[in-house]
């Protein structure tokens, strides 16, 4: 028997998207899958169709993940969505297919025997793990007019997740996170709410941006962090288990 797969965009509103079309198809939901973009090797037997975000379509199905299962499980499902992973989409659709099958749906993510909700709990258990690393690991540096600067490498597109926690925290400063790895900024004005816009060319900060009190300081904390350690308690197994390799090129007491 045939196989349908919908090819859906690297988003919460492509996947909600893909989910809601899903229903529509009347189609067995065994046979149906969500793939995240183009697969390399096309199987046997199976069919196509290209998916393309509707806000309309992802809104309806937001509020249903939301009326039925609740605000817990609605927030796993964005958070396994804003993983890297690419069986991400397969995993929330089969996971929402399984909520409405049960007769308590708002114990759905506690059904972890079930593989597909427990590889949403995984995925969204990940990804807020990377957001709380972030908030504790990310460095702003302030630009020449003024403006704190901050860049990211993530695994998992997590800047909405901590974005929300800086603008709680530093609601009155003109503040920007750049996500290098998805050429995402998240924008903050003073006073006002943020917004997220897309990296386009010429968009790039360079060392002679920073001011010039930022350098100062900048070089006054990295003194400081490399001079306090104590040498004969270093542990850098330790510290690697603490603090991870892959966040160090964006902290400043490592740049220098």
């Amino acid at each position: 028997m045939e196989e349908y797969y919908l090819i859906c965009e690297d988003s919460l509103e492509g996947v909600f998207t893909g989910i809601y079309n899903a229903y529509l198809m009347k189609k067995p939901h065994s046979r149906l899958h969500i793939s995240i973009g183009e697969e390399e090797n096309l199987r046997l037997f199976a069919v196509y169709e290209d998916c393309p975000a509707d806000e309309k379509k992802a809104a309806s199905v937001a509020g249903t993940i939301i009326r039925e299962f609740g605000t817990e499980a609605y927030l796993a499902i964005c958070r396994a969505l804003a993983s890297g992973e690419t069986d991400k989409g397969e995993a929330v659709y089969k996971t929402v297919v399984t909520g409405f099958h049960m007769k308590n749906r708002k114990a759905l993510m506690g059904n972890l025997a079930n593989p597909y909700v427990h590889r949403v709990f995984e995925l969204a258990r990940f990804t807020a793990n990377e957001a709380h690393f972030h908030v504790e690991f990310l460095r702003f540096r302030e630009l020449e007019n003024g403006i704190l600067y901050a860049k990211i490498g993530p695994k998992n597109n997590i800047i909405t997740f901590i974005m929300l926690h800086f603008a709680d925290r530093l609601p009155l400063e003109n503040f920007v996170i750049h996500d290098e790895i998805r050429g995402i900024f998240a924008v903050h004005p003073k006073g006002k709410d943020w917004f997220l816009t897309s990296q386009e060319e010429g968009m790039e900060i360079h060392s002679d941006s920073f001011s010039k009190g930022e350098e100062e300081y900048s070089e006054l904390f990295c003194r400081f962090f490399h001079t306090i350690a104590i040498k004969e308690r270093n542990n850098y197994v330790l510290q690697r288990g603490m603090l991870p390799l892959r966040y160090r090129k964006y902290m400043t007491e490592f740049l220098k």
